[in-house]
């Protein structure tokens, strides 16, 4: 009689649901899915928040500052002329030192998009009508399916079981859920970081007179202050302030809000008034040790959280998307597993040093201005005098901040995967 430990052992893998499964469906992770729906390969977007949230038609306040290079993705993607008509391109850019009520320095970075061939460095985009264009988008596309109203409670390689106790499986998991993300905590991956004892306020207002296109880049003592042109006279906000001050400002009502900002936005557009709600969220650094796993990958928030002195978080995150969707449709074309350890460590390698050089970009920026120091003050308005003096040097930084330097993926360059 044969010896029954001797027998062969034969694993029985799981029935896989999709080839992608992706938690988050914030904007990076729809995104995701639609670029892997170019590749052919198929997704399960699992979203926490219901359908009617995302979808919300009322303006809430959030904007986005979208590069030109993750403009031209979503355009690959779709998705960007059902949101065209409400988006404001971005002409120009100024940066300067200010104190509230004292206005500008006399030293300051004036970027205009004529000095590059691409057109405008940037649009500003409403999150409602970004959001929406998204499920829109995932709607029409047959390769995904979204699980709105879901949360992951625990999870393996490429698989996770949800609250309702359904387990779905994948050949990867996607991580695109945010800086606390629970993905790559259930995966051990852990975080390097730090705060800023700053608090970004986050409004929008109306004001009498045209911005003109124009984005402005206050450093103020506390922190950085953006004024970001949306269509009309109106204007996004973000206001990076001392976390005690910031408390306060949260808490005010609108009118103490305003009384506050108002000097610090000075009069050059006239009279402001508050439009759609106000919103805060503390600021730190946060990158994950790794940005990936066993059949895992961060995107986005997930993997690094950087400051927004520079608005580039979303634009960080669909670079993340580009690259890894691009990676994948190589290893697929090359008949490769998708979720292989050297398959996803292409991805990382590619993102990696990006991702920790504008970390160190935006700390260094955010540490050098906020403050009120008489001799750094000078060093800087001396610096930004020094590169607006430079038309090479201030084509750079323009083509930077257009998203347009870099080992851009193929999406980003306006082309399909």
């Amino acid at each position: 009689m044969d010896n029954p430990t001797s027998a062969p052992i034969i694993k029985v893998m799981a029935k896989l649901d999709t080839d992608i499964l992706i938690v988050g469906g914030g904007l990076n992770g729809p995104s995701l899915a639609l670029a892997c729906a170019q590749a052919g390969l198929s997704s399960i977007v699992v979203d926490a928040l219901p359908e009617i949230t995302r979808t919300e038609p009322d303006f809430d306040g959030r904007a986005y500052a979208l590069a030109l290079a993750s403009v031209r993705m979503l355009d690959a993607l779709g998705v960007w002329d059902g949101v065209a008509d409400h988006a404001q391109p971005m002409l120009e850019i100024k940066a300067s030192d200010g104190r509230a009520g004292e206005g500008a320095a006399p030293f300051f970075l004036h970027f205009d998009h004529a000095e590059i061939e691409e057109g405008p460095m940037g649009h500003m985009l409403e999150d409602r009508y970004l959001r929406r264009a998204l499920m829109t988008a995932m709607a029409h596309a047959p390769q995904i399916t979204h699980r709105p109203g879901a949360r992951v409670v625990s999870q393996g390689p490429g698989s996770v079981t949800l609250h309702n106790g359904e387990t779905l499986h994948g050949r990867l998991l996607i991580g695109a859920d945010g800086r606390r993300s629970g993905v790559a905590e259930r995966a051990g991956i852990k975080r390097t970081g730090w705060g800023y004892d700053q608090t970004a306020l986050v409004c929008a207002v109306d004001h009498e007179r045209p911005h003109n296109g124009i984005a402005h880049q206050f450093f103020m003592p506390g922190g950085p202050l953006a004024i970001l042109p949306l269509p009309g006279n109106r204007s996004s906000i973000v206001w990076s302030e001392t976390e005690p001050r910031a408390s306060e400002l949260a808490a005010a009502d609108d009118d103490t809000f305003l009384a506050a900002l108002r000097p610090a936005f000075g009069d050059f557009l006239g009279q402001i008034t508050l439009t759609g709600n106000r919103h805060s969220y503390p600021l730190g650094l946060s990158l994950a040790q790794s940005f990936i796993a066993d059949r895992l990958a961060l995107v986005g928030d997930a993997a690094h959280g950087v400051h927004p002195i520079a608005g580039q978080g979303l634009n960080l995150g669909l670079r993340d998307v580009g690259a890894l969707a691009e990676t994948l449709a190589d290893a697929k074309r090359r008949g490769e597993d998708i979720a292989a350890p050297d398959v996803l460590a292409r991805y990382q390698q590619w993102r990696r040093f990006d991702t920790a050089g504008l970390a160190v970009a935006t700390d260094t920026v955010n540490r050098l201005f906020s403050n009120d120091n008489s001799a750094l003050r000078a060093l800087r308005d001396l610096g930004m005098g020094v590169v607006g003096a430079l038309p090479g040097l201030r084509r750079g930084f323009i083509r930077e901040a257009a998203g347009l330097t870099g080992d851009l993926p193929r999406l980003m360059q306006g082309r399909p995967l």
